[in-house]
């Protein structure tokens, strides 16, 4: 039996937010027809990662809708799944980072209106004071440097900085005063909405279901299918 998709995202209270996760999940099933692609949210909207799961016959691939290794990923979803039969549910690795990942951002930016050429790049994540997720978010940030043929730096929207406008100010004080700004954000939502209020040349809209996201989405799945068998354990 083919496992189920069960897509786990981080929940918004944005209306925007959850259609642009579904419109996402819609672009998966176009790329993989026939293959069942259900939604969950580790908060505020429903269902819940439990309610999802008691819904589903037979195996599943679980995968974060996250786009860095953070607590998330190591923690809350395996508390989540702790309950679940692991013959039939299995864990995919975060989206991030991901050479498409660095795709989907450079699309982005250009549809923002930034030309080609080698202005610098502010990434903007959500804050983590875990050193994986941080290292994940600066791999990301390299990738898109070397997608874009341009420097990148890596800014937090909150929690520990440096914070958006210093990295974009730190830009400006070398010399730098044409500086974009990268949401490194799957969908709108709070931290989405406080970006728009930073003072970059050119900013970028949340990732959404661009088709490198969700050819994306589908290579953690294969890639977890592959590598865990049914009976295996969590991966």
């Amino acid at each position: 039996m083919t496992p189920t998709l069960l897509a786990v995202a981080h929940g918004t209270r944005d209306p925007e937010g959850v259609r642009t996760v579904l419109a996402l999940l819609d672009e998966v099933r176009r790329l993989r027809p026939g293959l069942r692609v259900e939604p969950a949210w580790l908060g505020l909207v429903a269902p819940s990662v439990p309610e999802a799961l008691s819904s589903l016959p037979g195996p599943v691939i679980a995968i974060p809708l996250l786009l860095a290794s953070g607590y998330h990923v190591r923690a809350d979803i395996p508390a989540l799944l702790a309950e679940a039969d692991p013959g039939t549910v299995r864990v995919a690795q975060a989206l991030g980072p991901s050479p498409l990942l660095a795709d989907a951002l450079a699309a982005r930016l250009a549809e923002a209106g930034r030309p080609p050429g080698a202005t610098p790049v502010v990434l903007a994540a959500t804050g983590s004071s875990d050193p994986r997720a941080r290292a994940d978010t600066a791999e990301s940030a390299r990738l898109l440097s070397a997608r874009l043929d341009a420097p990148v730096s890596v800014a937090y929207a909150s929690g520990e900085g440096p914070t958006p406008t210093e990295a974009i100010s730190a830009w400006h004080t070398s010399g730098h005063p044409t500086v974009s700004l990268a949401t490194h954000l799957l969908a709108p939502g709070h931290f989405a909405h406080t970006l728009t209020r930073i003072s970059a040349h050119w900013t970028s809209a949340p990732l959404g279901p661009h088709p490198p996201v969700a050819e994306l989405v589908l290579r953690r799945y294969d890639e977890t299918a592959a590598s865990t068998p049914l009976g295996a354990g969590t991966g």
